[in-house]
């Protein structure tokens, strides 16, 4: 008598784990690839070069910001903060003009003394 085999009665299943797997990676890379060259290439850029206090009711920030559109205007948020780190002022500064790389010296006024001054945060807005 012949040994038993569910194979040969029915026949063997075709695995689909290797198509799936395959196509999950294709759709993984092309997300990856997307999210790369859209968070590589921003709206716009902002780098804090220095700063320095002026006195003890103000200091002085130096800052640069790249636009990719110059047609609209960004507009930075200038904080200067004390030695317990706690917001001692703060300015809204609009940045408009031709040019795509701006390079701007503020002078943010405080209710204390400073000791360092940031750019919270830029973002474009439309003229």
């Amino acid at each position: 008598m012949a040994e038993f085999s569910y194979v040969q009665r029915y026949g063997k299943a075709r695995s689909q784990w290797k198509l799936i797997a395959a196509g999950l990676a294709l759709i993984f890379i092309a997300w990856l690839s997307w999210a790369g060259l859209h968070h590589a290439n921003p709206a716009i850029r902002y780098e804090l070069i220095s700063f320095a206090p002026q006195s003890s009711t103000s200091i002085e920030i130096r800052y640069e910001v790249t636009r990719s559109d110059t047609k609209k205007s960004a507009t930075c948020t200038l904080v200067a903060r004390d030695f317990d780190k706690n917001v001692v002022g703060e300015i809204n500064e609009v940045i408009a003009g031709p040019d795509a790389r701006s390079e701007k010296i503020t002078l943010i006024a405080t209710r204390a003394k400073p000791v360092n001054a940031a750019i919270s945060r830029c973002y474009l807005t439309s003229e």
